[in-house]
């Protein structure tokens, strides 16, 4: 991801920065996915050690 950012400065030093709103969007999707990403690890490992039930065993259990 190319970022070519915009920097303002304020008494010598970078305060800010400018970005076109399509490319910030695009940086923020980013993040939100990589969130999402961190969540489900999360998640997974939280369940590691779950008991699970096989799909063929609910399918009998329900009798579908």
């Amino acid at each position: 991801m190319n970022l070519h950012p915009q920097f303002i400065r304020q008494e010598g030093s970078e305060e800010y920065v400018v970005r076109p709103i399509t490319k910030f969007r695009a940086v923020i999707e980013a993040l939100e996915d990589y969130q999402d990403l961190q969540d489900l690890r999360s998640a997974k490992e939280a369940e590691r050690t779950a008991a699970s039930t096989l799909l063929a065993d609910v399918v009998s259990q329900l009798e579908l």
